[in-house]
């Protein structure tokens, strides 16, 4: 048996040019291979744990990407600085930017990625479908818009079809995207999604595409080395989506037989040859009910959906990047891949589906997912790290294997419930509900599944919740009191009215005899039955009948809330103070931000007179624009912000006065 060849180029030192899970995800693999690591972080991230996982660390001065992940320079000074001989790029950022990889090339280091050109010729999505079409790659109706007039735009509108996608040619991610179903929505989301495309990836060309109801968002991932060996790892079905950004990924496909497996492998493979690809990357296609595909993009990087595709195929997809980068020939279990079992992958946010996935910020009071042999997670927060308005919200990525999908579906749900995430809002409950769905668990999902039910339904606390967070409330006080510390929490000396607790808006009511018996309690005025097993500040459990129920508990006196987790669910409960402080008097009429970010857009004037619903502000935060909508009817009165201007939560944006020809509003 003859030795490997070595390769032509050695990496020694990496520099990854990205933040967070992703960052710590090719930190990882790098140490395992004995490569040392550089990592690049913003003044937000000086205490990521990126940082800390890398050998070596430059800091990258200011705030937002603009400044800092999206420099070219700065990330070449990095490299020379450090001594680096390689730079990864990740995801996202300057991951497809042919700019950033030829740079790195002139400077004499080992690009970790697909060569310039072939980033360039996907790059573009409206040059890409024209290679495609010429490889025999089948493709979605579509239309260029740039330089159209309106007459025209309605027109090249008809020619693709209703429903139709605005869609950026640079970049992805679900920016700069838009559905259209009528002519007459047709210029103004032309205009927003431009805008969008531009302020993410610094190009706002725009195409149109025909939208396809239903279908199923399935991609292929592909590896190719330089010796023109190129081969599929098999599909992921991305369908689940919110924005148009992926939430939920799987391998394989519950709508993908062995037949449409090797057609759809094949056509990713022609599609990468028509560029010269060598690397990893991501064909993506749209899969219609009756079994036909298109193509819709090829993603030049590794994809944040990628451990699917290694749970299932056994492979180090970085490893191999790395490899490959060194020159090195793909090897025998990634040119002969076998698929086993079933992988899931839920992506943990900081955003809020119960208001139009609105992010959060914050600092995580508290981040554990349980892992185990069959649950992976790759995050790259902590308890501790900063949420911050400057950068995408993903948190983490928990992925789950199993023989067979119901197994994979179980224990990603399971890890999902058990995990501690305290101190920003997140999604975890909607992908615990997606989980648990009975038609996500048939297989019948598409790309319309959240907008059919979003499944973001947050579930209230149960009464045994509210009446935990009040004994450990008073267990807590006892704990620091300096008078009778061994009296049992909550007892009381002239028992004449029971203690009482306002937890969310309810009135929780107790009664503990000296002997710590519980008693009198109740919910909302309704009695209820239970009984203490123990209770401390942080742990309570209660018997209920012939049930036992225990909960977690951690106080956050900053906010005023509790964190709650339990075996059935996890709460965020507010706790009143005793003593209320007197009402601060707000001024009247205004409208606040509702997130920190960047003014986008005004669209609106003193004067100017608005219906309920009405768009008047645009703000740009955690690379998506969000819209802030009048919550009545009226005139605008003063303004307070301007395109361009920074943000914190709320801050006064405008003024909005009634009028006598005001519609009234509840």
């Amino acid at each position: 048996m003859s030795a490997e060849p070595i390769p032509s180029r050695v990496i020694n030192r990496l520099l990854v040019a990205n933040r967070g899970e992703i960052a710590c995800r090719i930190m990882r693999t790098c140490r395992q291979l004995g490569i040392e690591t550089v990592a690049v972080y913003s003044d937000p991230d000086s205490a990521m744990p990126h940082t800390q996982l890398a050998d070596v660390a430059v800091r990258l001065s200011g705030s937002a990407a603009a400044d800092t992940y999206l420099r070219v320079d700065l990330l070449i000074d990095a490299a020379r600085l450090t001594g680096a001989d390689a730079v990864h790029p990740g995801y996202g950022f300057l991951s497809e930017s042919a700019t950033f990889a030829q740079a790195v090339i002139d400077a004499g280091l080992t690009w970790v990625g697909p060569p310039p050109a072939a980033i360039t010729a996907m790059g573009s999505k409206i040059e890409a479908k024209s290679r495609m079409v010429a490889a025999n790659v089948p493709v979605l109706a579509d239309a260029t818009v740039e330089g159209l007039d309106r007459a025209e735009l309605q027109a090249a509108g008809e020619r693709v079809g209703y429903p139709l996608l605005v869609k950026a040619s640079a970049g992805g991610g679900g920016r700069g995207m838009r559905v259209v179903r009528s002519p007459d929505q047709l210029v103004d989301s032309i205009s927003a999604a431009s805008d969008e495309a531009g302020a993410a990836f610094g190009d706002g060309t725009v195409f149109l595409e025909h939208f396809v109801e239903g279908g199923r968002h399935v991609e292929i991932q592909i590896l190719a080395d330089e010796d023109g060996t190129c081969v599929s790892l098999f599909e992921r079905e991305c369908s689940i989506q919110r924005r148009h950004q992926k939430i939920i990924e799987e391998s394989p496909s519950t709508a993908v037989d062995a037949d449409l497996r090797q057609a759809m492998g094949d056509a990713a493979v022609a599609a990468a040859a028509a560029v010269g690809y060598v690397g990893a990357g991501t064909v993506e296609f749209l899969l219609a009910d009756n079994g036909r595909f298109s193509f819709l993009e090829m993603n030049t990087r590794l994809q944040v959906e990628h451990p699917v595709t290694e749970m299932v195929t056994g492979l180090d997809l970085v490893a191999l990047q790395l490899a490959i980068a060194e020159g090195r020939s793909l090897p025998h279990a990634a040119r002969t891949p076998l698929l086993r079992g079933h992988a899931i992958e839920a992506r943990l946010y900081a955003e809020d589906p119960a208001e139009n996935y609105r992010p959060h910020t914050g600092t995580l009071a508290a981040f554990a997912v349980p892992e185990g042999p069959a649950i992976r997670v790759d995050h790259g927060v902590e308890a501790g790290s900063v949420v911050s308005p400057f950068y995408d919200p993903m948190l983490a990525k928990v992925i789950a294997w199993g023989p067979t999908r119901a197994d994979a579906a179980r224990s990603l749900r399971t890890a999902l419930r058990r995990a501690t995430i305290h101190g920003v809002v997140t999604n975890r409950q909607q992908l615990i509900n997606i989980l648990g769905d009975s038609e996500f668990l048939a297989g019948r999902t598409d790309t319309a599944y959240l907008d059919r039910d979003r499944r973001s339904d947050r579930p209230d606390a149960p009464s045994l919740a509210l009446v935990a967070v009040a004994l450990a409330g008073q267990a807590r006080h006892r704990a620091a009191a300096k008078v009778l510390p061994d009296l049992p929490s909550g007892w009381r000396n002239v028992p004449s009215q029971p203690n009482q607790v306002n937890i969310d808006g309810v009135m929780v009511g107790y009664r503990l005899n000296r002997a710590g018996v519980l008693s009198d309690v109740s919910v909302d005025g309704q009695p209820i039955d239970a009984a203490i097993v123990e209770v401390t500040a942080s742990r309570v459990v209660l018997r209920r009948g012939q049930l036992t129920h225990q909960f977690d508990l951690a106080h956050d006196d900053a906010d005023g809330v509790v964190y709650v987790d339990s075996p059935f669910g996890s709460w965020t409960l507010a706790v009143a103070p005793r003593f209320s402080a007197a009402d601060v008097e707000e001024q009247t009429g205004s409208l606040i931000a509702p997130l920190p970010g960047t003014v986008v857009r005004v669209t609106v004037a003193p004067g100017s007179v608005v219906v309920r619903g009405d768009t008047v502000v645009v703000i740009e935060a955690m690379k998506m624009q969000h819209d802030v909508a009048a919550p009545r009817s009226g005139v605008v009165g003063e303004l307070f912000v301007l395109p361009g201007q920074q943000l914190i939560a709320g801050q006064a944006l405008l003024t909005l006065v009634e009028s006598e020809t005001s519609d009234p509003t509840p």
